[in-house]
């Protein structure tokens, strides 16, 4: 008898593509529910930068996420939209990678890098985890 799907060790996993600016594949991660893009991302090596580390004070961990994925994330808050306002290559599909909090229906999502970010928080620091 198989293991049903239900029963798989990867049930847990939840793929996530990162593509640069040009929509080159960086890398295919695997995440668990409840992660986020920036910390995912900074996990796996990925230059999402992160100034301020999550607090929703920059726009340095700016995506483009796949629309069908986009259209299943709820709207973004006050805070976070003030942040995208600031972001280089702001698209309709745009978030903030320290807000996107990953769930089952988001496997296979795809965030994109932008081309470059405007770091107005801190200049020329690179955050470390912590």
């Amino acid at each position: 008898m198989g293991i049903s799907p239900d029963q798989s060790p990867e049930l847990g996993a939840i793929k996530l593509h990162f593509r640069d600016s040009k929509g080159q594949l960086i890398k295919t991660v695997e995440a668990n529910e409840g992660d986020d893009i920036l910390s995912i991302a900074h996990e796996h090596d990925i230059d999402l930068e992160g100034a301020c580390e999550g607090s929703v004070a920059c726009s340095t961990c700016h995506v483009v996420l796949s629309p069908e994925h986009y259209d299943l994330l709820p709207e973004p808050e006050d805070d976070e939209n003030d942040m995208l306002d600031m972001a280089f290559g702001l698209s309709e599909t745009s978030r903030l990678g320290c807000q996107v909090r990953l769930t089952r229906e988001l496997d296979g999502m795809t965030a994109t890098l932008p081309a470059a970010t405007r770091n107005m928080f801190v200049d020329g620091k690179k955050p470390t985890r912590h």
